[in-house]
């Protein structure tokens, strides 16, 4: 480890975060202070169904604008089942049930001041159900696309979300992979 914890205080917290400021000296014995935000292990879900794929479309306070993205979230409490996470955020936000979840991988979201996980899934098989978004998410869009458009909306930066695009690279690389795989 290059660098040790000293001490740790909580600045900050709520439902959804914490933000704690550590004491650290780094290997070279420098000392520091060190910012990190703490969230739950959330999760991302590309629900394909054939050709297409659907997204959701909200507005993401942080940034002022609407966001387009692969439905995902949190539960907002430690050690749930990944694929838990994943089935109950694509139904909340999009009403869909998937009748098959691959896991794809974890993606680190912010490696450099936060903790938290996603973890990628494909869901396939989709049927549709109620939705049941979060009170947050009253402004919820849901749309659907062809896989095509969904390569032209990120090549034309209309899709910003950087987990959305970590797990489209998940899901490419795991396609080409089985690509490969085939060939004599």
């Amino acid at each position: 480890m290059t660098i040790r914890q000293l001490s740790s205080r909580v600045v900050y917290r709520n439902t959804w975060m914490t933000v704690r400021e550590d004491e650290i000296e780094r290997d070279n014995g420098a000392r520091g202070i060190y910012g990190v935000v703490e969230k739950y292990d959330s999760a991302i879900i590309l629900p394909i169904d054939g050709d297409q794929v659907y997204l959701v479309e909200q507005y993401r306070y942080p940034i002022g604008e609407n966001s387009l993205e692969f439905p995902q979230g949190s539960l907002e409490k430690n050690g749930v089942d990944p694929a838990v996470i994943a089935r109950d955020e694509l139904q909340a936000e999009t009403g869909l049930v998937a009748a098959k979840l691959d896991y794809l991988g974890a993606i680190h979201i912010a490696c450099g001041y936060a903790s938290q996980k996603t973890h990628a899934f494909v869901a396939t098989g989709l049927t549709q159900a109620t939705r049941q978004p979060d009170v947050e998410e009253h402004d919820l869009a849901v749309r659907k696309v062809s896989l095509g458009a969904l390569e032209g909306l990120i090549r034309d930066s209309h899709i910003k979300d950087a987990q959305t695009l970590a797990a489209w690279a998940l899901y490419r690389a795991r396609l080409a992979g089985h690509q490969r795989e085939r060939r004599p």
